[in-house]
């Protein structure tokens, strides 16, 4: 059976999730903003805390996890090459290790840029990957620590997953990142429709994350660097693709 994943809206615009496994009855938190809404979801759920997986040191996916453990004592994760910023962590891992949510085995990927160190989990048994600031819906992280390079390869390991991946997200931005999108690709349809479909959902107060990686292949400018209408646009035909992406994501820098 596959993970019953919940979205937990923390801060101004950060998403935690909590991934639980009906078959053990153990579940994980993806990434710790602040306590009070994953305890809430905790105690509406019924779930025990098994686990915690930390995919960066960022204060806005750390800061709740002291509090949580103080009430739901679990299992902390995070990579190798993070421990030194990261909480304390009971499990270190690096790219191509496995962690486990009850029966379910995942998948380490380094997706450095944004940070270094900075990892995803994907579970291809639930059609999940958790990429908090590497991909996001419609746009990726900053580039803060990184180099636009390393994040063009970031984003490439994550593009090669099956099309029917569900992408988890650490933000709710997939609104100002279509915006800038448009900026770029703005003749694509595909990308036209799917920000229409985002105004909708945030009319209604309805999370856009998660997204499909299907769709974000079809409207993510940052995943079509390769793409000959965007390189027309931006004046780069015929260019290398990480040139491509190093001009996109300057150019949202500067947005």
């Amino acid at each position: 059976m596959p993970l019953d994943i919940r979205t937990i809206p923390c801060l101004a615009d950060n998403y935690a999730f909590l991934a639980h496994d009906p078959d053990t009855g153990d579940t994980a938190l993806i990434d710790a903003p602040e306590a009070a809404p994953i305890l809430a979801a905790l105690a509406e759920t019924g779930w025990k805390l098994t686990d915690v997986l930390i995919t960066h040191h960022h204060y806005d996916h750390v800061d709740g996890l002291q509090d949580l453990l103080a009430q739901h004592p679990a299992r902390v994760t995070g990579a190798s090459a993070d421990a030194h910023r990261l909480p304390a962590l009971d499990v270190q891992v690096a790219e191509g290790d496995t962690v486990t949510i009850g029966s379910e085995t995942g998948t380490v990927i380094d997706v450095s840029g944004h940070t270094v160190g900075h990892i995803a989990f994907h579970f291809p048994a639930s059609k999940a990957v958790f990429t908090a600031d590497s991909l996001m819906a419609l746009g990726c992280g900053r580039v803060f620590e990184g180099t636009k390079p390393q994040m063009h390869d970031s984003l490439q390991k994550l593009a090669a997953l099956p099309g029917d991946t569900h992408v988890y997200s650490g933000h709710e931005y997939t609104a100002a990142n279509g915006k800038f999108a448009m900026t770029i690709d703005p003749e694509n349809t595909d990308l036209i429709s799917r920000i229409r479909e985002v105004a909708e959902k945030r009319a209604s107060g309805t999370p856009t994350v998660p997204s499909l990686l299907s769709e974000e292949r079809a409207t993510n400018p940052f995943l079509r660097a390769h793409d000959p209408a965007i390189q027309a646009h931006l004046g780069m035909e015929g260019a290398n693709a990480t040139d491509v992406f190093t001009e996109i994501r300057t150019r949202k820098d500067n947005f």
